[in-house]
């Protein structure tokens, strides 16, 4: 199931990049989209969280973690797009898809496998094999100037997604435990089922890039911008909600993967509409290095032998 929802918010998420690309290609800045974007998303937040589940309820627990997850996630847009503006997109996004491998082992190592954190030797052969081919499909530092500018806020933007991605899979650790407070004092069992976890982490985004906007450029957003910021902020949202909702029912195999499955596959997605649209070339043979690496990493391979005769 864990897999299924990260293939439909991975769809979504290429999506989303579309609008920022078709944004930037009419005229449009980055800043812009993003406040755009981010107020959509916390708008369309509110409809798939509190609205939908019809309980408007929230607590001092869940806003604090909410805030925190809203400040990781707008620092990291940030140091993404100091990073882009500083060094080659196609590595850039590469350093922050293969952050999606660490999480997995964070988890493992802090929470075990008795908790459905498992990290085996075949899911760190996949995950080498997945950053090898995220890397080579975007290699390319020739007439870097500002190296040392553009790897600091790469690391920075690789950190804060880790810890992002990391938050998120502790918070359905807590959703999944029948006493959550074991793991965290101040959360009971009723608190961290509020639904207004991604309307936080939105919201606090989208101030953050609105105060952003207004210091730097302070102007009416352009026609364009508001078309694809308003379809960026609905599909990042629906995006985030299908990644999340795997997060809280992923198995102990999908636990291990489904950040790294989310990020191929967007990246396979992205390359497709930037192929057919742009007429880009893309390197599918780092898309291959990437497949072949899930498949190490998703396939019960000590089953498959068990299976075969080969292991008990």
């Amino acid at each position: 199931m864990g897999i299924i929802l990260v293939f439909i918010a991975s769809i979504f998420c290429a999506a989303s990049n579309f609008c920022m690309r078709r944004s930037i290609d009419t005229g449009g800045t980055t800043r812009a989209f993003l406040v755009i974007q981010m107020t959509i998303a916390c708008l369309v937040a509110i409809l798939l969280g509190p609205v939908k589940s019809q309980q408007f309820s929230i607590n001092l627990p869940m806003i604090v973690f909410g805030i925190l997850a809203g400040l990781v996630f707008s620092s990291m847009l940030g140091a993404l797009g100091r990073a882009l503006q500083k060094g080659p997109p196609g590595l850039t996004f590469s350093i922050l898809n293969a952050s999606t491998v660490v999480p997995a082992v964070v988890m493992a190592a802090v929470f075990g496998a008795a908790l459905g954190y498992s990290y085996t030797a075949w899911h760190a052969i996949g995950s080498v094999f997945v950053v090898i081919g995220l890397f080579w499909a975007g290699r390319g530092l020739e007439g870097l100037k500002d190296r040392n500018g553009w790897l600091f806020f790469s690391l920075s933007m690789f950190s804060l997604h880790v810890l992002l991605l990391v938050l998120f899979q502790w918070r359905a650790l807590l959703l999944n435990s029948q006493h959550p407070e074991e793991f965290a004092s101040f959360f009971s069992a009723e608190s961290i089922r509020s639904p207004w976890f991604m309307t936080l982490m939105y919201g606090v985004a989208a101030f953050a890039q609105i105060s952003i906007f207004l210091k730097t450029e302070n102007r009416v957003p352009k026609g364009n911008e508001v078309i694809n910021g308003f379809m960026g902020g609905v599909t990042n949202s629906v995006c985030t909600y299908f990644l999340i909702w795997s997060t809280e029912v992923a198995s102990n195999l999908e636990n291990a993967i489904i950040y790294p499955v989310f990020s191929v596959m967007t990246i396979l997605l992205s390359n497709l509409w930037s192929e057919k649209v742009y007429q880009e070339q893309v390197n599918w043979r780092a898309c291959q290095i990437c497949g072949l690496g899930l498949l190490i990493g998703t396939i019960d391979w000590k089953g498959v032998l068990a299976s075969l005769g080969f292991a008990s």
